[in-house]
């Protein structure tokens, strides 16, 4: 694996084209989708020429959204040339229409339910490229690129949408890269037969990849297992957040003398509510650290996105708050801003998205610490890296039970040492972990394959 120290890059490589392929998320804020945007923009403030180009559904992001209005593989499109055979001959003036942004998005916006099964098909689908139901959607991206974009470089957002990479390669000769960041989630999301297809299907497009960039060597490993990636074709580019509006946070307003939910120390969430997002083991903890000496007064703040998938999860996790009698401690905010979210953030004393799975990211737990809340997260994933490397929090045995919430009372009775730690992750984060040191390490990778491929 390739670690980046972000060397210096000519000034020759400003002029050179990047096309990034990004997935939209259906309407709900997104950590990949978010990550790319920020990159994009850290790379468009550097001079470079790159467009981010959304596929399946336009991107969501708190941030303003530098991806392009042209979608491809467009959500309602591939779906339709998947099921009816009609749709994949249909003339391009009225694919453009089934493309257009605010009609994918209002469909999205419901948040509609899919059958596992038609997943695995599309999947397939998808992976087969040239052979693929989306044959036509494949043309007209190549075409695209070929003939408008033109670019030096492809980079795409994950595998999932790479089965039209064997295709670029051969009609555009130049170097293209998949940035992992969340793949064997949605494989492992899969039902059987479906995931081992899947799994097959993906070596073919791998082996035309010419690099790999991850986001932290943990995922590094686990995806050259899991892939069957060679160690040397992962670059590491660490996350990066856009700080500006961290620089001097908000304060948040005085809470009303009679507000419950304000009276003791606040545990904060901050992810999309979900079972893998291990909302309900944040629920279990509370519920204990309520118990303890000391944090009888606590309460539990949540915000985040809540699909219609997840209604009756939620409703579960409230019943419980409600039936241990801490209905009053609980506060949830669905889909807030990003100004609120900062000022969500800097109401909090620690903060904990404790994932059921490996979480190759993990942006939200950088959000805490550059507002200076200490983060408390299980020991796997992304987290173990970005902990040492700030000390911006405490790590918990993910097969203990008890020790969430002995770790969560231990950081909210011990002040001095909570507010060491949320100041040491906030200036890490600020030195290491900021868009501009994101973009270097990008540009440095991107600057060396494309040396590599005119040589």
């Amino acid at each position: 694996m390739h670690d980046s120290n972000s060397p210096p890059y000519p000034i020759e490589f400003e002029f050179m084209k990047v096309a990034y392929l990004t997935s939209g998320a259906a309407g709900m804020f997104c950590g990949s989708c978010m990550h790319d945007n920020t990159l994009a923009s850290a790379l468009i403030k550097k001079g470079c020429d790159i467009q981010l180009i959304p596929t399946y559904t336009p991107i969501r992001t708190d941030e303003g959204d530098v991806s392009s209005d042209q979608i491809f593989f467009g959500g309602i499109n591939i779906y339709l040339q998947q099921k009816i055979p009609f749709f994949r001959y249909l003339p391009r003036v009225l694919d453009r229409w089934l493309d257009n942004p605010r009609l994918i998005q209002m469909l999205a916006a419901r948040s509609m339910k899919t059958d596992p099964s038609d997943l695995g098909n599309l999947t397939i689908s998808m992976l087969k490229g040239e052979s693929g139901f989306q044959r036509k959607e494949v043309k007209r991206l190549v075409d695209w690129l070929e003939n408008e974009s033109k670019p030096d470089l492809v980079v795409f957002s994950n595998m999932l949408i790479g089965g039209c990479i064997p295709t670029i390669k051969k009609a555009l000769k130049a170097p293209v890269l998949v940035t992992l960041q969340g793949d064997d989630l949605f494989i492992d999301f899969l039902p059987e037969p479906f995931k081992t297809t899947v799994k097959d299907l993906i070596k073919e497009p791998l082996r035309q990849v010419d690099g790999f960039i991850v986001p932290c060597k943990d995922y590094a490993e686990y995806m050259g297992d899991y892939l069957g990636i060679s160690p040397e074709k992962f670059h590491l580019v660490p996350l990066g957040l856009n700080l500006d509006d961290f620089s001097k946070p908000p304060t948040p307003e005085k809470p009303p003398a009679d507000d419950k939910t304000t009276s003791g120390q606040s545990i904060g969430y901050l992810a999309r509510i979900s079972p893998e997002k291990g909302f309900h083991r944040l629920v279990d903890a509370f519920i204990q650290l309520k118990k303890m000496k000391g944090t009888e007064k606590a309460c539990l703040k949540v915000a985040g996105w809540l699909g219609a998938s997840n209604h009756e999860y939620f409703n579960q996790q409230k019943a419980r708050l409600k039936k241990a009698g801490y209905a009053d401690d609980f506060i949830f905010e669905e889909n807030i801003d990003r100004l609120a979210k900062i000022q969500f953030l800097n109401s909090l004393d620690v903060f904990s998205v404790p994932t059921t799975y490996r979480e190759p990211k993990g942006l939200y737990i950088l959000e805490a610490m550059a507002a200076s809340i200490p983060v408390i997260q299980p020991n796997h994933g992304a987290f173990p890296d970005i902990i040492r490397n700030t000390g911006g929090g405490c790590l918990f045995d993910p097969e203990d039970q008890n020790e969430p919430a002995k770790t969560i009372h231990h950081l909210l009775t011990h002040e001095k040492e909570r507010k060491e730690r949320g100041r040491r992750g906030r200036e890490k984060v600020f030195s290491h972990y900021s868009a501009e040191s994101m973009a270097d390490s990008a540009l440095s990778i991107y600057h060396r394959f494309i040396k590599d491929w005119t040589n």
